[in-house]
C-alpha cells in the first residue's frame, strides 16, 4: 500500500504540473518495485520516454496520468479488501473463533 501511496503522490504531482514548462512525467515502475519492495528501499521514480513533448518542453499526458490515477485506485481498493480480510481472520484467532453468537 505504500508503494500505491507513493505513486499516488507521483501522478498527481504530474497532474498539478501539466502546464509547468519543462517539466518532465515522472512514474515508477509498479511491477519491478512491487517485487523489490520487501527491500525496503524507497521507490525509484524517474523520467518517463516517448511521450509527446509541447512546445514549453512539458510532457505531461493527462489522459495517461487520469488513467494511471483510476488503475492506482483500483489496486489500492484491492489491496485495502485484502487486508480487511486478513486483519478479521487475525482478529478471529484472537478471539479464539467466538463469534459472540
Amino acid at each position: 500500500m505504500t508503494l500505491l501511496s507513493t505513486r499516488q503522490k507521483i501522478v498527481a504531482s504530474n497532474i498539478a504540473n501539466a502546464d509547468t514548462p519543462g517539466y518532465k512525467t515522472q512514474d515508477i515502475d509498479f511491477q519491478s518495485e512491487l517485487q523489490s519492495a520487501a527491500t525496503g528501499l524507497s521507490p525509484k521514480v524517474t523520467d518517463i520516454q516517448g511521450l509527446r513533448v509541447k512546445n514549453d518542453g512539458n510532457n505531461v499526458n493527462l489522459d495517461r496520468e487520469s488513467r494511471l490515477l483510476a488503475e492506482n485506485a483500483m489496486r489500492f481498493n484491492i489491496a485495502s479488501n485484502l487486508l480487511r480480510s486478513q486483519l478479521k481472520v487475525v482478529r478471529l484467532a484472537i478471539e479464539g473463533g467466538n463469534t459472540g453468537s
